[in-house]
C-alpha cells in the first residue's frame, strides 16, 4: 500500500500492477495476492438496492449452485462407491483423486493397464447403474 501511495503521488494516477511490482521488485502475482488480501469483507446483510420498500441485500444476490436433489445425489454416489470392492475403490481413488494414469495405477497395484481399464470401466458402470 505504501508503494502504491508513492506511485499515485508520483504518477498522479493509480499505478498498474506491473508498476507496483517493478517498484517493489516482486512478481506481479505476489502483488495481486497482496492487493486481494487487503480488500475488506462485505456483510451478507449489506444493502445492494432499496426502492423504499423492498431492500435487496448481498445474500439475496448469492446463488445456491445446489439443487434440492443434489444432497440425495451425493448420498447415492457415496453408497454406490461403498458397494465397490476394495480394489475398485483403490483404482478410482488413484485415478480420480490422485490423478494417476492407468499405467501408474497398474504398476502400483501390480496388474496390467488393460485390467485397470476394465476394472475402472466396470466400477464406473456399476456406479452409474446404481444412480440411474
Amino acid at each position: 500500500m505504501q508503494a502504491k501511495e508513492r506511485l499515485v503521488n508520483e504518477l498522479q494516477r493509480d499505478p498498474t500492477i506491473e508498476e507496483i511490482a517493478k517498484e517493489l521488485d516482486l512478481p506481479k502475482e505476489t502483488v495481486v495476492l497482496a492487493m486481494e488480501s487487503i480488500v475488506e469483507p462485505v456483510s451478507l446483510y449489506e444493502p445492494v438496492y432499496s426502492d423504499g420498500g423492498d431492500t435487496i441485500y448481498v445474500m439475496d444476490q448469492i446463488g445456491d449452485q445446489n439443487s434440492d436433489d443434489s444432497w440425495v445425489d451425493e448420498i447415492l454416489l457415496r453408497q454406490s462407491i461403498k458397494d465397490l470392492n476394495p480394489r475398485e475403490k483403490k483404482i478410482l481413488r488413484l485415478r480420480f483423486m490422485e490423478g494417476k494414469t492407468q499405467m501408474e495405477v497398474a504398476k502400483e497395484i501390480g496388474i496390467s493397464q488393460a485390467q485397470v481399464s476394465r476394472l475402472e470401466k466396470g466400477a464406473l458402470s456399476q456406479i452409474k447403474n446404481q444412480e440411474g
